[in-house]
């Protein structure tokens, strides 16, 4: 009988946090108009804060897959958010790097971010916050 309830709290749990998940990827897509989504601006956070990188490395940073960074990528240039830049040195190496359009739109994704959290999580305290970010960090490092 315990077990039962312990598996009916863990899907309380999932179901929980896909739901607020789903609500904050609503909210995003309903006040950023770009056509980009969360990962897409998580890319132009990396190049902004590391210069020019190599999708690999990109992939490896963000958790992602190196098909996912590609397809990704694939847009930010298409939009004209990132170039792709050859190595001079090696020309098998290509590298991402964001452009002056796509340091303004990730700009724009910041405050408009930063509205979002304020409005969703109003109702918790600065401590609520930092412990559910620590919560979170803890929990996707589990393998």
């Amino acid at each position: 009988m315990e077990d039962y309830m312990e598996e009916q709290t863990i899907f309380e749990l999932i179901h929980n946090m896909e739901s607020f998940t789903n609500k904050l990827i609503v909210q995003w897509n309903k006040t950023f108009n770009e056509d980009l989504g969360v990962s897409h601006v998580l890319v132009l956070g990396h190049l902004k804060q590391n210069g020019q990188s190599r999708p690999s490395d990109i992939a490896k940073a963000l958790g992602l897959t190196p098909p996912t960074l590609s397809y990704l990528s694939d847009k930010l240039v298409a939009k004209k958010l990132a170039v792709r830049n050859v190595d001079e040195s090696d020309r098998r190496i290509i590298y991402l790097e964001i452009t002056d359009q796509g340091a303004e739109v990730l700009m724009r994704a910041t405050l408009e971010g930063q509205r979002l959290k304020r409005d969703l999580f109003e109702k918790l305290s600065e401590q609520d916050r930092t412990q559910m970010t620590e919560i979170y960090k803890k929990l996707n490092l589990l393998e």
